[in-house]
């Protein structure tokens, strides 16, 4: 069964991709699962300098996923270029570079540093923006045109936009990445979430609001990769809650050229090898010869 699929001409061996922020840079996985089943592996988001993030408590569970506020934790991307990449260049698979910056500048530098060592890079506009009051970057179409346009102008690789769902029309954001050059965008990222102990009337969370990723948001994640599909001609990377095959076949059905998998990772490290030969078993029973003409393909 033919589970290739492309992206910007960037060949996946198949759609099964590891999602920023919760793989690390594959180091901890190797140990327990073969890092050549993934299609690609989207790094632990980059900065131009090395970040602590934020302080703990940082991660909880809730029903049906978890909230984090990590801070984005990094070393660096002096770090990540001699130390991290030579590790993920030893694997069979696609190394897509998440970069996060503070302005317009810092994402316009981390592009030129590592667009050219990478297969892709992933701008994850939820970042808020330092030298315009702190709003986040994705929120406003206008930023993500903005970035995605200079981000374009400097990187050597295709350039995925990763979109924020915290917004009333997520459609606006990918319109907007289109316009601007971008090759493909991806989503859903986190949703803003809280969660308290009702025994010290505490947030669970440092930061007191997080991140919330996992099964609770699955629907909406595939519902938004319906709506931008519907708008763009660019692929989509669809990811939120994905836990089994079933799941990314949903996701492609909705119109995700490939899927990210994430929180998934952290209780089956073993997740892509079952959702790949699962989409694989499932395309032969359909009757299906590439897993390319899955999507898109709903019955309405």
């Amino acid at each position: 069964m033919n589970l290739e699929v492309e992206i910007a001409g960037i060949k996946l061996k198949n759609p099964v991709i590891a999602a920023s922020g919760t793989f690390g840079f594959g180091r901890e996985f190797s140990k327990l699962i073969d890092l050549n089943l993934f299609g690609g592996i989207s790094t632990k988001g980059i900065t131009l300098k090395k970040r602590t993030g934020n302080p703990q408590p940082r991660l909880c569970e809730v029903y049906g996923g978890i909230i984090n506020s990590v801070g984005l934790e990094n070393p660096g991307v002096e770090a990540f270029v001699n130390d991290e990449l030579p590790f993920l260049r030893k694997f069979d698979t696609k190394i897509i570079a998440n970069i996060n910056g503070f302005s317009k500048e810092e994402f316009m530098d981390l592009a030129k540093i590592v667009s050219p060592l990478v297969d892709m890079i992933e701008v994850n506009l939820s970042c808020p923006n330092v030298k315009e009051g702190g709003m986040v970057f994705g929120k406003d179409p206008n930023k993500v045109y903005e970035i995605t346009k200079e981000v374009k102008k400097v990187s050597a690789c295709p350039v995925i936009v990763k979109l924020t769902p915290n917004v009333t029309d997520i459609t606006q954001l990918a319109v907007a990445a289109e316009k601007a050059g971008a090759d493909a965008i991806s989503l859903i990222n986190t949703i803003s979430a809280m969660a308290i102990d009702i025994e010290t009337r505490k947030p669970l969370i440092k930061m007191v609001t997080g991140g919330l990723s996992g099964p609770a948001i699955k629907p909406i994640a595939v519902r938004m990769v319906y709506e931008c599909f519907k708008k763009v001609k660019i692929p989509i990377i669809g990811m939120g809650g994905i836990m089994n095959h079933k799941d990314a076949i949903e996701f492609i059905i909705a119109g995700a050229t490939a899927i990210q998998i994430g929180t998934v990772n952290f209780i089956n490290p073993n997740a892509v090898y079952e959702i790949k030969e699962g989409i694989e078993a499932y395309l032969e029973i359909m009757g299906f010869n590439s897993i390319r003409e899955l999507v898109g393909n709903i019955n309405i």
